[in-house]
């Protein structure tokens, strides 16, 4: 381990060295992050996923780092370039950028301008205006360099291609490189104007057609919305500080004898190095850069928002019946047990002549009976509404909760590899039932068979670099699987794959071994699995379960390497780990000092006493039955001025979606959200809240629904995000643009919005 990694990553996250060290290890012995939080606390000092997430990512960027150092280094002694300065300067570089900065004077280039002007003999001409800035004449001495067999007709163009040559340096100088990038991050402005001709065919990205803000302070969403305009053609974006103000940072670098013929050439070629050479490039480096803090601040917003819809609350073991809405086609009907098993599907038309609707309620009353029906499920797509108000016309017994589900991704599943494995026999419109079904019974059981990209809770996930988002959204979906923990003898695979430790090979292991042998009885038969090793064993343990298994510590959180102080704790109280898990008199007892040993400590067992007080608990909130507003079901229903319950479906930079049960998400702006100034709609909703909102705006044609959750909104056209901002296409200081007076609401966010749950 290398010291000098341990202490810059414990300096800059603040952490003891020893944590940061325990947890390198930990993390390159093969541990997962959910088990060093869980079981490794003593190592750790009871660090978090969080806190453990961010040493793994640290230390992974520091290793980058000195790969990259080598690679340099190398390639410059293999090319005899590496002199005693200029080795000792890039080894004691901090950053990559600066890295790069020392290379760029020896980094193999293509043919350019002061190639050229080499290859023709300038390049002593262009060492004499630079050196002898005050004395040299440089009209007179350049007359010796004209060789028309090289292309240096005239001594003018002796003169373009020595600046040529000086322009290089410059670009290549490593000072004037870091001013310059200081320059840029703190003065840049980013500004976007629509292509020629791009008016009408671009009318979606109106609000960037001409659009200028500081680059220091543009919100992702802005920078990604832009950006998309000009990957699609219609925009050309730029990032620029003022040019002014680089040339006063860099020309004194260069320029020494200011006012003097040699200076003054100089002076040229540091003004074309800036805007032939050096500005383009440090844009581009910082359009890089801007596009990376943007993904990552999507990437944050769609973690956070998926963390909470993998986390919502679960009804739990239910004989559920799952309606899958449709008008034309019919509602496709699915019943299934307690362990979301497909008993039957039926297709029925409650919406049609009078004989298909009796027919239709006769269906459902009779599933209900057979099946013995405890909860009811219905999709909130296409027809929702209308099917949930027909099941609740239909008078069944009030202990059957009748619940709208969100079906985003469900047809994703029913048309996706995964189902056709599971009910190869049964079309996609019963696989989508059944994934509506089973998400009510267990939201993140049936969420992790889907790419989480695809479940719509994110902003331009399309966009931003989609390695990053995979392993962003694979860590959240790591640790929501086992915070929650596993059921070993239902769990489909692609739920154990997410299990610290397995990974889909050993998850199908799993699941063969368990169709071949049955159920397993006790976590330890989990070492009969194939190729499912003591490491695997260590890793995955403690967040699997066995409800009613043999041993009775199988069905908590509780590691098995733990068991030996469980018994230790029974015996001292003179009891069994039974009576400890259901006599908390017995529990009551246990001092645990006196249980500490070298490899265990107070935090673990404090855990273990815990999940003794409550064995296999399930994290996740209580489930609460939620309605939407009766007689509500259309766009065309909506007045401004309803106050409607909602359920956030999706939270972004710049506000939240809410559906309010008619077929179409209504938005909440961030000036919306609360009766004070909100930077992060996150501080004020989550995904799955349940809400009540006014509605500010109805715009049918354009299907856009405006609404606000402040006490006393505005109500009409003029309704939003006023106070929050300057007129767009101006340069401020962060704040977001005043919002246009338009009937469909802000198109600077609407646009992109509405794009965005298209995209989902």
């Amino acid at each position: 381990m290398n010291d000098l990694f341990v202490s810059k990553v414990a300096s800059e996250l603040k952490l003891q060295q020893r944590q940061v060290l325990a947890t390198s290890r930990l993390l390159a012995e093969g541990a997962t992050v959910p088990f060093i939080a869980r079981y490794r606390k003593e190592a750790t000092g009871s660090l978090d996923e969080v806190a453990i997430a961010a040493v793994r990512d640290r230390m992974l960027q520091l290793v980058e780092l000195e790969e990259r150092r080598a690679a340099v280094l190398k390639s410059l002694d293999e090319r005899q370039l590496l002199s005693p300065e200029l080795k000792s300067a890039i080894e004691r570089a901090e950053l990559l950028s600066v890295i790069e900065d020392l290379y760029a004077p020896y980094r193999p280039k293509r043919r350019t301008r002061a190639t050229i002007a080499r290859e023709a003999g300038l390049e002593p001409l262009a060492d004499q205006l630079f050196q002898r800035q005050a004395t040299m004449d440089p009209a007179r001495e350049s007359v010796a360099f004209v060789d028309p067999e090289k292309g240096v007709a005239n001594a003018e163009a002796a003169l373009a291609g020595a600046r040529d040559i000086l322009a290089e340096r410059v670009s290549d100088d490593a000072e004037a490189r870091a001013r310059l990038r200081g320059l840029f991050a703190s003065e840049g402005v980013v500004r976007s104007r629509v292509l020629a001709g791009k008016q009408e065919t671009g009318a979606k990205f109106k609000d960037y057609f001409e659009w200028s803000e500081p680059l220091k302070s543009v919100p992702s969403h802005r920078m990604l919305a832009m950006r998309r305009g000009e990957e699609e053609g219609f925009l050309l974006v730029r990032i620029q500080p003022p040019e002014e103000m680089a040339l006063n940072l860099i020309e004194p670098l260069f320029v020494k004898a200011p006012g003097r013929p040699a200076g003054e050439q100089v002076r040229l070629a540091v003004q074309d190095s800036f805007r032939r050479l050096a500005g383009p490039a440090m844009e581009a480096e910082m359009r890089m850069e801007g596009k990376k803090k943007a993904d990552q601040e999507a990437i944050r917003v769609f973690s956070e928002n998926l963390k909470e819809l993998l986390l919502a609350p679960a009804l739990g073991q239910k004989n559920v019946l799952a309606i899958d809405p449709g008008f034309r086609t019919g509602c496709k009907v699915v019943c299934l047990d307690r362990q979301g098993k497909l008993l039957c599907n039926e297709v029925i038309y409650p919406s049609q002549s009078a004989d298909l609707i009796r027919e239709a309620a006769d269906t459902i009353r009779g599933l209900v009976k057979q099946h013995q029906i405890e909860a009811i499920a219905v999709g909130n797509g296409t027809a929702g509404r209308e099917s949930e108000a027909f099941v609740r016309a239909l008078k069944l017994p009030a202990s059957i909760p009748i619940v709208m589900v969100n079906e985003s991704g469900a047809s994703i599943y029913s048309a996706s590899d995964v189902a056709r494995e599971e009910f190869p026999n049964h079309d996609v419109t019963v696989r989508g039932a059944v994934s509506i079904g089973r998400r009510l019974m267990d939201p993140l059981a049936e969420l992790v068979k889907l790419d989480p990209k695809s479940i719509g809770v994110g902003q331009y996930q399309h966009d931003v670099d989609q390695g990053a988002l995979k392993r962003g959204l694979d860590d959240v979906v790591v640790s929501c699987v086992n915070r929650v923990g596993v059921e070993l003898n239902t769990a489909s695979r692609q739920l154990l794959a997410y299990v610290s430790g397995l990974g889909p090979g050993l998850a199908g292991q799993i699941v063969g071994h368990r169709n071949e042998h049955g159920p397993f009885k006790t976590r330890r038969e989990l070492l009969k699995v194939p190729r499912l090793g003591p490491k695997a064993f260590e890793q995955c343990a403690g967040f699997l379960r066995i409800r009613d298994g043999a041993h009775p510590l199988d069905g908590s959180a509780v590691h098995p390497e733990s068991y030996p102080v469980v018994d230790a704790m029974a015996r001292d109280a003179g009891c069994s780990v039974e009576d400890l898990l259901r006599d908390s008199s017995a529990r009551q007892q246990v001092r645990l000092e006196r249980y500490v040993t070298d490899a265990i400590g107070l935090p673990t067992l404090q855990d273990i006493l815990e999940e003794l007080a409550k064995p296999g608990r399930d994290p996740r909130q209580k489930f609460e039955l939620f309605s939407f507003q009766e007689g509500v079901e259309k766009m065309e229903h909506l007045k401004p001025g309803m106050q409607l319950p909602g359920v956030v479906t999706n939270v972004t930079a710049f506000g939240a979606f809410v559906d309010i049960g008619v077929h179409q998400d209504g938005l909440v702006h961030v000036s919306q959200l609360a009766d004070r100034f909100i930077k992060d709609p996150a501080e004020v909703v989550k995904v799955n809240q349940k809400v009540r909102v006014t509605v500010t705006e109805v715009d049918i044609p354009r299907k856009r629904i405006a609404l606000s959750m402040r006490a006393n909104p505005e109500i009409g056209p003029a309704a939003g995000g006023q106070r929050n901002a300057p007129a767009p296409g101006r340069p401020n200081a962060g704040v977001p643009p005043k919002r246009p007076s338009t009937a469909a609401g802000p198109d600077w966010f609407t646009e992109a919005l509405m794009k965005n749950k298209k995209e989902s």
